[in-house]
């Protein structure tokens, strides 16, 4: 696996050094890939949203929300 340095606040490593403490997390470095893996899932809603809603918040294309998530998490399978 690559490794890669990240600098981080106090306050993000005492987070991170409780969660381990508390044993939710065997390790520092599986929180942060949780939250890498959050950040990510996050990041593609926001760009689904992007792609099926118009400024208002109403989907666009005049296609069905239900259809369009659909095509999104079709794509998403591909892409895995």
């Amino acid at each position: 696996m690559p490794m890669v340095t990240v600098s981080i606040s106090p306050q993000q490593a005492a987070g991170i050094r409780a969660a381990v403490d508390n044993g939710g997390y065997a390790s520092s470095s599986e929180v942060v890939r949780e939250a890498l893996r959050l950040w990510d899932s996050t990041r593609k809603l926001n760009e689904f949203r992007d792609d099926v809603l118009d400024d208002e918040g109403v989907p666009s294309g005049g296609r069905c929300v239900a259809d369009m998530f659909a095509d999104h998490e079709a794509e998403r399978r591909r892409s895995a």
